[in-house]
């Protein structure tokens, strides 16, 4: 399976997740997509999948719980554990962090087309997201080229990067065998 298939994988699967939501206005029963949703009553929470609290945030019926969130201050805290540990260590994130920091990135980019004021907050983020992915990788890359692993490494790892760590573990070890095999 291929890189972008596994993100497109794990994005769907993140789509179809259940969250938090909080009511702004009271609202019927509606059918979104063929799903019938609700009613809603103001100021109550209910969980519903990512998508339907998406389409219902836009509509401004909802909102997510603060802690469904990603923001700035968030990946201040991850960007700082991650530069703090050694290269033998990697903070836990939520299984979701990718899907949701796509989704963060690719909000504060319509932000700044629409409001060029937003722009320096987008790319302050954009490459404290990067940096925070190059951190990671790094690690994972160390660790892929050891014959040694860590369950507590593995468990400490979102999905993608448990894939992205077992292509390159394998083909590292092939290699490896490969290369020091004798006559």
């Amino acid at each position: 399976m291929s890189a972008k298939a596994s993100i497109t994988d794990e994005d769907f699967v993140f789509e179809n997740t259940p969250v938090r939501i909080i009511v702004n206005r009271k609202c019927p029963e509606i059918e979104l997509a063929g799903l019938k949703i609700g009613s809603f009553q103001e100021g109550k929470e209910y969980e519903v999948r990512f998508w339907i609290a998406e389409e219902l945030e836009k509509a401004g019926i909802t909102r997510f719980r603060e802690e469904e969130m990603l923001d700035a201050m968030k990946l201040h805290k991850i960007h700082w554990k991650e530069r703090v540990q050694s290269v033998k260590q990697i903070s836990s994130l939520r299984k979701d962090f990718y899907p949701r920091l796509r989704r963060y990135l690719s909000s504060l980019r319509e932000d700044a087309v629409k409001k060029p004021e937003k722009m320096k907050e987008y790319e302050r983020v954009s490459g404290l997201s990067r940096d925070i992915v190059d951190c990671r990788l790094k690690k994972i890359i160390s660790l892929a080229s050891t014959s040694a692993q860590t369950e507590q490494f593995l468990k400490s790892m979102t999905r993608e990067e448990r894939a992205i760590y077992k292509r390159l573990h394998k083909r590292i070890s092939n290699w490896r065998k490969e290369i020091l095999k004798l006559g």
